[in-house]
């Protein structure tokens, strides 16, 4: 799993530039009387919402309401004071769905109060203990114990906070130590920026802003900054210089004095912050549309750019929110606030109630009996499945493999089986989005579409005449749609091909059947099956554990609900398939309960065909974009299949490999670690292709022969009930 390099998506907002210190190191500041106004605001807001920013940062000068212009600006606007317009605008970011961080510099600890009921988080660099610098000289709220009192009064109001120190000001390597060290005595510090000075040149009449924003339109258009057209600044006599062998000390120590906290460094100020990562910075910051208002004509880096140059060193960038995981609660976190992490950011949320993280322990010398016990087909406890999933000694794995093969060869035989079938989305409107799905469009948006009667009876004729015997039916959740729609598609494949088994309809599909249409699964069934249903996919299962359910498709039907469609399938008469969805966010642990929950399942009904594996496919999902997460390797998705074959133990015979999400490579080589079905030639397959899986969506019938062969096993193409059509020896592909 390559190492993740988190950024917000932000939005810089100078609120007012306006400063009651005169700092020689800030580009930032003025002494006239500046401020946004209202208006101005909520266009930036709107924007940055449509733009789907999480994160607005609001930047100010140090008590900007002391100029007298200010103030009454304030009063004009209906503003008590300048921190009641914080206030206002974070309110105005809140009903956005945008996540405020404040930064306004030394704050008595009732404006940090006030703040903290709309704030997601707040921030302070500390820049240096010194008090003498000649950078600072004429900033009374540069004074070091000034700083430290705000840092330490937003620790007791229990604010996430972020903090950092300012390095080539002057100050000498064992100030920046020092610094360093009296942050390390915070336990509210979720980040410590690492900063080095870059010389400006002064603004005056100019807005930095609007530089900012032109100089990162125009890098992220082009890839050439505009530094080179700006006159050159030369450091000034008190500025200390600063190399990369000096970050990357700092790196090291912030690491040593405070392991637990994100090290961020600027990625627009040096070139070197890819080497700083590789030293231990964790953290880009935000890299913003808008650039960076603090030093306008050094823009950030796109998100396009930062990812390409990470994955030459194996890294890759993911999304945060300005408030890290483990703030995400009430007691770092105003209520109202959390509503809104909960209502558009869920999928941030990590784990919190049970503390089952924190408590559950991986034994590993349950691993030798637990295979020994599965490989005879008993069922395993959860604390065996749970060492099993998390196991990574070569020499077990191996004794896996060879158990699941075993197991395979008793309860299915040798034969490989395949299926001719077609998949056929008929839509991909749908209302639940889900964050690992790529699949899913709002109505109005481009990539959204509904196949008419006609294109769908053309796909239906095409599939019969590539020899299909199965069309496996599926969609988005359609707004429009009532049970009636449902059962007209069925009708009209049906008419089109009366000899075609029709597998359709995802439990969660069936679900809105039963919500829409008011019956119960029983009588959604039978009208089902009265309309041509033959079989249903037991997809929409992803992992059956709700405390990952709520996170990665809170909107989805939860895992007992699940089991319920399932449950009256079978009830009904027709058989399914089962599923689960892996190598994302789960844990070992949610896993085996997982398992559990499809065994018992299976023991009580028999009605399931077969078992598969969907390993999680991120590149075009919110749930890859804003985890990072990348494929699960080859040999962790064998070693699972492995696991899966001996969780079921003899109740589901069959084990699919999903061609589609590994690769008819690692699944002919599954062939090997308790598979025995290759699953469908497809012809057409949507959803994985629009997560932005890259293993085709479609194969021949004589590519999955010939992958059955390769593993030196017969083949045979077999119905979606798992009867035999047509037999490939492997004699016959050698004669």
């Amino acid at each position: 799993m390559r190492p993740r390099v988190p950024s917000p998506r932000n939005l810089p907002l100078s609120l007012s530039r306006t400063c009651v210190s005169r700092c020689k190191s800030c580009a930032l500041a003025t002494a006239q009387p500046h401020l946004h106004e209202p208006d101005e605001v909520e266009r930036l807001l709107d924007g940055a919402a449509r733009r789907r920013v999480k994160e607005l940062l609001v930047l100010t000068g140090d008590d900007p309401a002391h100029h007298p212009g200010v103030a009454a600006k304030l009063r004009d606007l209906g503003f008590d004071d300048f921190v009641a317009y914080v206030v206002w605008c974070c309110e105005r970011a809140l009903e956005c769905g945008i996540l405020p961080h404040t930064n306004l510099g030394a704050l008595p600890r009732e404006d940090l109060a006030r703040l903290r009921e709309v704030t997601a988080s707040q921030g302070l660099m500390l820049e240096s203990l010194r008090d003498d610098l000649v950078a600072h000289q004429g900033s009374p709220t540069k004074d070091p114990a000034l700083r430290l009192q705000t840092i330490r009064d937003a620790q007791e109001l229990r604010i996430p906070f972020t903090s950092g120190i300012l390095v080539g000001i002057g100050e000498t390597p064992d100030d920046r130590i020092a610094a360093l060290e009296a942050l390390a005595q915070f336990d509210h510090l979720q980040e410590v920026i690492l900063q080095n000075f870059v010389p400006h040149r002064r603004y005056y009449g100019e807005e930095p802003a609007a530089i900012a924003t032109e100089a990162a339109q125009a890098y992220w258009r082009t890839g050439v900054t505009l530094r080179g057209q700006a006159p050159e600044c030369h450091a000034p006599g008190w500025a200390t210089p600063v190399t990369i062998d000096d970050m990357k000390e700092l790196v090291a120590a912030t690491r040593e004095l405070m392991p637990e906290v994100g090290i961020q460094i600027p990625p627009n100020l040096a070139d070197w912050w890819p080497e700083l990562v590789q030293a231990g910075a964790t953290d880009l910051g935000g890299l913003s549309a808008n650039g960076d208002h603090i030093s306008p004509e050094h823009p950030f880096p796109s998100p396009h750019q930062v990812r390409k140059r990470l994955a030459q060193d194996g890294a890759a960038l993911t999304e945060r929110l300005c408030t890290y995981p483990r703030f995400l609660n009430q007691e770092w976190m105003a209520q109202s606030v959390l509503d809104v992490v909960k209502a558009r950011y869920w999928s941030f949320i990590p784990y919190t109630g049970s503390g089952r993280r924190e408590q559950r322990a991986i034994r590993s010398d349950l691993v030798p009996g637990a295979i020994a016990k599965g490989r005879d087909g008993i069922a395993l406890s959860a604390d065996e499945l749970t060492a099993l999933f998390a196991e990574t000694r070569p020499e077990a794995i191996e004794d896996l493999r060879q158990a699941a093969d075993e197991l395979r060869a008793e309860v299915a035989g040798e034969t490989v089986t395949f299926v001719v079938n077609r998949n056929i989305n008929v839509s991909n409107i749908c209302t639940v989005g889900c964050a690992f799905c790529g699949f899913g469009q709002g109505r109005r948006s481009p990539d959204a579409y509904e196949h008419s009667e006609e294109e769908f009876r053309r796909r239906v004729r095409e599939a019969v005449a590539f020899g299909a015997t199965e069309i496996c039916m599926q969609s988005g959740i359609h707004p429009d749609w009532g049970l009636e729609d449902y059962e007209h598609w069925l009708r009209v494949a049906k008419d089109e091909a009366p000899d075609i088994h029709m597998h359709a309809y995802s439990p969660m599909e069936i679900a809105h059947m039963v919500d829409v249409s008011a019956l119960a699964p029983a009588e959604v069934f039978a009208r089902l099956a009265a309309a041509g249903l033959d079989s249903t996919p037991g997809t929409a299962a992803e992992i059956l554990d709700d405390s990952v359910r709520g996170r990665i498709s809170p909107n989805k039907l939860p895992a007992a609900r699940w089991v319920e469609i399932i449950e009256a399938s079978h009830a009904a008469g027709l058989r399914s398939t089962s599923t689960v969805m892996f190598g994302h966010i789960e844990e070992p642990w949610e896993l085996a309960e997982h398992m559990r929950v499809v065994r018992a399942l299976q023991e009580r009904t028999g009605g399931i065909t077969e078992f598969v594996p969907l390993s999680f496919v991120p590149f075009q999902t919110l749930l890859g974009r804003t985890h990072g997460i990348e494929p699960i390797s080859r040999e962790e998705n064998l070693k699972h299949t492995a696991v899966f074959r001996l969780a079921l133990g003899r109740t589901i015979p069959n084990v699919q490999a999903s061609w589609v999400k590994m690769g008819l490579d690692a699944a002919t080589e599954s062939l090997r670690w308790g598979v025995n079905d290759l699953g469908g030639t497809l012809m057409e397959e949507s959803i994985t292709r629009m997560a932005g899986g890259e293993h085709g969506v479609r194969l021949e019938p004589e590519q999955l022969v010939g992958a059955a062969h390769a593993a030196g096993r017969p083949a045979a193409e077999r119905t979606t009930l798992y009867e035999i059509r047509r037999r490939h020896p492997v004699s016959a592909a050698v004669a």
